[in-house]
C-alpha cells in the first residue's frame, strides 16, 4: 500500500463523503497491527456553527467518528473487505476527552489492533494534537452486508 493515502484513495473504501468524510490523510499501515490517520481541523467545519458560536470546539462524538473511520481502512485493507460490506459500530468503551480540538489543530489518530475475531475488530484508539493527547477509546466494530 503506498503511503500516504489522501482523501481520494480513502474514499475508494468509505462510503463517507463530505460532510462526514472525517480523515484527510493515512500516513502509516502495519496490517494487522497498526494505523496511523490525520485530520486537519478548519474553522470552515460545518459542526462549528452550532458548537459553538463564538468558541469553537469538535464534538467529542465527532473524534470517535473519525478514529472508527481510521479503523475501517485498517480493516479493510488488512483483511481485503470489499465494498458489498458496511461497518458498524459494536461497541465503544473507556472513551475519555483531556483536551479540546480547535480550529487549526491536526488530529493525528493511532489505532493499535487489540483483537480480531468472528469478524468482530477491537482497537485502542488515541488522538493526539502535537505530543499532547486530547482523546481516547477502546472501540469495536464489524461488517455487515450492505443488502441487509
Amino acid at each position: 500500500m503506498k503511503m500516504p493515502m489522501y482523501s481520494t484513495d480513502i474514499m475508494k473504501y468509505l462510503p463517507h463523503r463530505y460532510p462526514f468524510l472525517l480523515i484527510d490523510r493515512i500516513i502509516e499501515i502495519d496490517p494487522g497491527k497498526k494505523i496511523v490517520g490525520i485530520k486537519n481541523v478548519t474553522v470552515n467545519e460545518p459542526f462549528f456553527q452550532g458548537h459553538f458560536p463564538g468558541h469553537p470546539v469538535m464534538p467529542g462524538v465527532l473524534i470517535i467518528e473519525a478514529m472508527a473511520q481510521v479503523g475501517g481502512i485498517f480493516a479493510m485493507i488488512t483483511d481485503n473487505i470489499g465494498d458489498d460490506k458496511v461497518t458498524y459500530f459494536a461497541g465503544i468503551d473507556n472513551a475519555r476527552f483531556r483536551k479540546p480540538v480547535v480550529p487549526g489543530d491536526v488530529l493525528r489518530f493511532e489505532l493499535t489492533l487489540t483483537n480480531c475475531r468472528r469478524g468482530l475488530y477491537c482497537f485502542n484508539a488515541k488522538a493526539y494534537v502535537e505530543s499532547t493527547l486530547v482523546a481516547e477509546a477502546d472501540l469495536k466494530a464489524t461488517f455487515a452486508d450492505k443488502n441487509i
